[in-house]
């Protein structure tokens, strides 16, 4: 068992991260612990990490799986789904330029977007929630991870990991999963092993390229390919134009009458950059906190 620590450039809780449901997984009810069980960057090895904040911010991680070797890739990954990896110093400051932000930011102190754990990951859960209803898929991918990943104790919980690319190219049928499913698993999972889906490739491409490059594998449409862009290499500033919930929580905001177009939504969110990802989220996650509320989330 090894450790680390983060400490957060900007208003960071942990607790924001834990229950709010990141990578298609239910929001845990936080005992001072978030979980996290996941493939390393470079799809190797398995590791369970249970990350606690001191008082002061400071995030810390013990670390199950790996050596001591290993402590700082494991470090940088959770930064990165954290969404601590970047510079959050200015991110108050869209809150000063924009009232509504500053608003949400007052509301939901420390929120910001938890990613999933990796590209190859988060290509894996688009496959397999495409066109099936998200809580049962996420049953399977528990059991997929229980029984062809790898599971963790941590801090009391047992928690499994995805299958790493070789793990998975083994799994030739499982309950729930349909053969093409599988093959388009298995062809994540190949291009995990060519680099296609380490997060240091699609950030020096960057967004546009990084989407394009996402649509080539199978399975993934420009909806996936834009969920795997924002909530899995963790750019800051790519604005969301597609999210129809998004865009009727922007209007409601703002007041627009009618609809919000991508070039009014793009107009609105000029003051937000260099962190339009990260407000875009807060927006989502936040509005309900003060009432605003779109119309699927009445529905629902």
């Amino acid at each position: 068992m090894t450790s680390f620590s983060i400490t957060p450039t900007t208003p960071f809780r942990l607790q924001e991260s834990a229950e709010f449901g990141f990578g298609g997984r239910a929001a845990d009810s936080f005992d001072g612990v978030m979980r996290m069980a996941f493939c390393l960057d470079g799809y190797a090895d398995q590791v369970g990490v249970a990350v606690r904040q001191d008082a002061d911010g400071t995030v810390h991680g013990r670390v199950d799986g790996v050596g001591p070797d290993r402590v700082d890739a494991v470090r940088a990954q959770v930064a990165r789904v954290l969404s601590l990896d970047q510079d959050g110093g200015e991110f108050l400051d869209v809150g000063h330029r924009d009232p509504v932000i500053g608003r949400l930011q007052e509301v939901a102190p420390g929120l910001l977007p938890p990613l999933f754990y990796s590209p190859y990951e988060a290509a894996l859960w688009s496959v397999l929630s495409a066109r099936r209803p998200a809580q049962q898929m996420a049953q399977v991918r528990t059991q997929l991870s229980e029984r062809h990943g790898r599971t963790f104790e941590l801090a009391g919980r047992r928690l499994a990991a995805m299958p790493t690319p070789e793990q998975l190219l083994r799994v030739t049928e499982f309950p729930g999963l349909t053969p093409e499913k599988i093959h388009r698993m298995h062809g994540i999972a190949r291009q995990a092993l060519t680099g296609t889906l380490d997060v240091a490739r699609l950030r020096h491409i960057g967004p546009t390229a990084c989407q394009d490059d996402m649509q080539r594998l199978k399975g993934i449409g420009p909806f996936y390919a834009s969920l795997i862009t924002i909530r899995a290499v963790g750019f800051t500033d790519v604005l969301p134009v597609d999210e129809p919930m998004l865009l009727e929580l922007v209007g409601l905001h703002y007041r627009v009458d009618g609809p919000v177009t991508r070039a009014a939504f793009e107009q609105i969110a000029e003051p937000w950059r260099p962190y339009r990802t990260w407000t875009s989220v807060l927006i989502r996650a936040a509005s309900s906190r003060i009432g605003v509320v779109g119309s699927r989330r009445r529905a629902g």
